[in-house]
């Protein structure tokens, strides 16, 4: 009896010391929402400079670590895009790793390539970015971007005289 007493309290401990389950509802709609999220309105949003939009899926305590480890803030951001347009003509993002746990929140990675003209010269920039996203409120917001790994490749324009 003295054992099972001993049991009975151990198991009401542990299960006192679980953390509760967030009350946030994961859908199977949950990862095409994401991927839409990184792959289209991300995207759309700085092509776009629509500030709207970012600022929609920007959570408020956003934080974005570049790749010379600069930090930048939600109106960081939303300050940039407003100023400034894309400097590419083509871009897509490849998503390597989408994880959705459940308390509501998920990590999406995977490799940027934008491709333009730039000086005579055709280039491809590659990147490597990583975000969290956590669910407020039934709608997907990125509280942290990271980027790194940028690599750029610049290529003589087919008529045009290199400088040398």
């Amino acid at each position: 009896m003295k054992y099972f007493l001993m049991l009975t309290f151990a198991a009401v401990l542990i299960g006192c010391t679980t953390p509760a389950t967030n009350p946030t509802v994961l859908t199977n709609e949950d990862e095409a929402a994401l991927r839409e999220f990184k792959t289209v309105l991300w995207p759309k949003a700085y092509a776009d400079q629509d500030t709207a939009l970012l600022n929609r899926m920007l959570h408020e305590d956003f934080e974005m670590v570049d790749d010379n480890g600069d930090k930048y803030t939600k109106a960081d951001e939303l300050e940039y895009i407003s100023k400034y347009g894309p400097t590419y003509d083509e871009f897509n993002f490849e998503i390597t790793r989408l994880d959705i746990f459940d308390n509501g929140t998920a990590v999406i990675s995977g490799t940027g390539t934008m491709k333009g003209v730039d000086g005579g010269e055709a280039y491809i920039t590659t990147y490597k970015s990583s975000n969290v996203v956590i669910k407020v409120d039934g709608a997907w917001k990125a509280i942290n971007s990271h980027v790194s790994g940028v690599k750029e490749e610049r290529f003589p324009m087919a008529g045009e005289e290199s400088a040398e």
